[in-house]
């Protein structure tokens, strides 16, 4: 998400509150709805399968202290009684490369790597976000677009990501990583969440070919968050929601997803924001940033954090948003 650029890809993608309850209310299979529902007998039996952490909205840079910031964040995970057995990123791993030139790019991806070399054991999957794209604004990065390492190339070669949506498996759950930022039709220096034909397609038929397995959705722009409720209200009184906050593309990925009650939840970042909402037998999480206000404090309700997942055998999931303690430095 942008801290100042607000307008950058946040056309109205529907006209007011009641367009997004009524888009929301499409009928789910029943048996689906009851296989999503259905809870062990006894919870204190369950087996932990793994410990995911998820830090999500890193936004590194060479000013504020942030790469002590991310060195301090990864120490504290490392240092749990339970250390994770891997690092899920969220997105906007740089401070911004979206708007900028070349050289600003690859001073914040050089300090990323270093610090991610130097102060992680951890090992670490990762999945793209806004401000991870290079040159996109042409118009505030001077570019023209066929540079290369252009767009999502430059950042999928320092991530070392064959491509920007990927699955895999960890000890008996589905892990699927999507790229949630489109182009956006209507502004070509801007961008909305959402999948495009080809992943979407992708996603149906990686879903179904792992039905028996519990599957967590790792994706940078939220498919639901209660939060764009806070910055959606209009003078006239109506709510509107922008493309650049949620899934443009919603009613199908809805769709898929009650097609799918392997999936057991849905975690994103994007708004540096913390909520939790239960919809259809899937829980998606907001979790927080990393960087809190951008390096500047506690963004309302998350402080600089990451989030603490531990996955069970039997599907179910526990959350734990965990604030290292930093201090942001006065302005």
């Amino acid at each position: 998400m942008n801290s100042s650029h607000t307008k950058v890809g946040r056309r109205s993608i529907l006209g007011g509150l009641g367009g997004f309850v009524a888009a929301s209310m499409l009928p789910l299979n029943p048996a689906a709805l009851e296989s999503r529902l259905r809870t062990p007998k006894n919870p204190d039996d369950r087996r932990r399968a793994l410990r995911v952490a998820h830090l999500t909205d890193v936004h590194i840079q060479p000013e504020r202290n942030a790469v002590a910031g991310l060195a301090a964040c990864l120490h504290h995970a490392q240092s749990l009684d339970e250390k994770p057995d891997l690092i899920l990123t969220g997105g906007d791993h740089v401070m911004d490369s979206f708007d900028q030139k070349l050289d600003r790019t690859m001073v914040q991806w050089d300090l990323l790597t270093k610090t991610l070399k130097d102060e992680n054991s951890i090992p670490i999957r990762y999945c793209l976000g806004n401000h991870d794209i290079w040159g996109w604004n042409k118009a505030r990065s001077a570019t023209r677009g066929d540079e290369k390492g252009w767009g999502k190339t430059l950042a999928m070669d320092q991530l070392h990501l064959a491509k920007p949506y990927y699955s895999f498996d960890q000890r008996g759950w589905h892990f699927v990583v999507l790229d949630s930022v489109r182009t956006d039709p209507h502004d070509p220096n801007g961008y909305v969440g959402g999948l495009d034909d080809e992943q979407f397609d992708w996603f149906k038929n990686d879903l179904a070919a792992n039905s028996q397995k519990p599957t967590l959705l790792l994706t940078h722009i939220p498919i639901l968050t209660i939060s764009v409720l806070d910055t959606g209200l209009q003078r006239d009184g109506t709510m509107k929601v922008g493309g650049g906050v949620l899934f443009t593309d919603w009613p199908r990925v809805k769709g898929v997803l009650n097609a799918n009650p392997q999936v057991k939840t849905v975690i994103s970042g994007h708004m540096h924001r913390l909520d939790r909402v239960d919809f259809q037998g899937v829980t998606h999480y907001c979790n927080g940033a990393v960087s809190g206000n951008w390096w500047k404090g506690r963004h309302h309700e998350a402080g600089e954090g990451y989030t603490v997942m531990d996955l069970y055998e039997d599907g179910s999931v526990e959350r734990k948003y965990v604030e290292f303690g930093w201090k942001a430095e006065k302005e």
